[in-house]
């Protein structure tokens, strides 16, 4: 995949970089997530990436929201949701993987409290699963537990475009997970798996005693401030809405309202708008729930050097983890920045954030009928992110996860 090369080591580089000025008339958040009048220079430039990106890719709508240093520079919306409706930055989208930065920086507080470990095994709390023994707190939120993706699994998938309104149960979820062998001893290399984190929330649960989604509103929406970011156990999106459209069953279709109840843990299925995403992208990539310690781990939690090939695993599957591009806990480190890119039918997302410089990227956007990306978000943050950092010490883009 496409790469603009941001070195991780430039970021106490960067955090000499102190020249940025934001635009005239820049301030904090905007109440109701309204976009920047009349944008100007950098502003401006931020646009036309959104526009153009869009018209190049084909894209139905593109959401953005740039902030520097916490404050504004940029909030827009180009394109339409439906036809006829023009997109505003207003409107709520689904921001899937998000959710399991947020399931770890609440497994994170917990480690910061004395309660759990990160190496304490989950046979404590879910003793019936395979390996429970072995797989530790840590394997789950850093994705090295071995536990297939059974969004990979071909029963599922079938299952999925049969129906893609129907709802899935955890029960479900785990069983598609586990009814294939584990792909490597536990810790031992890396994977993709969404099993992983349904995993993860159930064993939350049963820490805390309390849901996953009143555990996200107490320790991180509520904290963070993030009004417009909501749970819902349906598929449910709160108005203004953004809609949402995919080729995935072969025809254009709109996929607003399919159902993600098996995308990640229940009770942390989230809808959200650009201006709560760029607040989320600071406050993940700042550690602002966290210590200082908690964050070191949640951008290294050993997953480096990890991924490899082997007889039961892939390269497609278990992919290689260096310094430059791994998987934290919840968390993708990509060239110096800290980031989360989710997609789900034809939504695609991103929030990524660079230390030392303090720049929060949101980025959503949703798919037309001859696009082709499967997240196009990425494409509008690489060039956002490469604007902002041009010229700059040796800023780059974050560059394309695939995840």
């Amino acid at each position: 995949m496409r790469r603009v090369a941001l070195s991780v080591l430039t970021v106490t580089v960067l955090a000499a970089a102190t020249c940025w000025v934001t635009p005239a008339g820049a301030g904090v958040r905007p109440a109701g997530c309204a976009a920047t009048a009349s944008p100007r220079g950098t502003a401006a430039a931020i646009v036309d990436i959104a526009r153009s990106t869009r018209r190049e890719l084909g894209l139905s709508a593109a959401l953005v929201r740039v902030t520097v240093g916490g404050r504004e520079v940029v909030t827009a919306a180009v394109g339409e949701s439906m036809a006829g409706v023009p997109a505003t930055t207003d409107m709520r989208f689904r921001i899937g993987a998000v959710a399991i930065a947020y399931l770890n920086v609440v497994l994170l507080q917990l480690v910061d409290e004395g309660t759990v470990t990160l190496d304490d095994p989950i046979a404590r709390w879910l003793p019936s699963l395979p390996h429970a023994d072995k797989v530790t707190l840590r394997m789950l939120g850093s994705s090295t537990s071995g536990y297939p993706d059974y969004e990979s699994y071909p029963p599922f998938v079938a299952r999925l475009y049969a129906d893609p309104f129907r709802h899935w149960s955890e029960r479900e979820l785990i069983d598609l997970a586990l009814a294939r062998p584990a792909w490597y001893t536990p810790g031992t290399n890396w994977s993709y798996s969404h099993a992983n984190f349904v995993i993860l929330g159930q064993v939350l649960e049963r820490v805390t005693g309390t849901d996953v989604g009143r555990l996200l509103r107490q320790r991180v929406l509520n904290p963070l401030g993030l009004r417009s970011t909501v749970g819902a156990d349906t598929a449910y999106i709160p108005g203004p809405v953004l809609h949402g459209y995919t080729i995935e069953r072969g025809r254009f279709e709109d996929s607003t309202y399919w159902n993600p109840s098996w995308t990640t843990a229940a009770g942390a299925v989230l809808t959200s708008d650009i201006c709560d995403l760029g607040a989320s992208a600071r406050a993940v990539g700042t550690g602002r729930l966290i210590s200082a310690r908690a964050l070191r781990t949640q951008l290294d939690p050993g997953t480096v050097g990890l991924g490899e090939r082997t007889g039961t695993c892939p390269a497609t599957i278990c992919v290689h983890q260096s310094q430059d591009r791994h998987f934290g806990l919840g968390v993708v480190v990509e060239n110096g920045w800290i980031q989360q890119t989710p997609s789900f039918a034809g939504y695609s997302a991103v929030q990524t954030y660079l230390p030392g410089r303090d720049i929060a990227i949101a980025v959503a956007t949703t798919r037309g009928r001859t696009t082709t990306e499967v997240n196009s978000a990425e494409t509008v943050a690489d060039r956002i992110a490469t604007l902002l950092t041009r010229g700059r010490a040796e800023g780059g883009s974050p560059g394309r996860t695939g995840r």
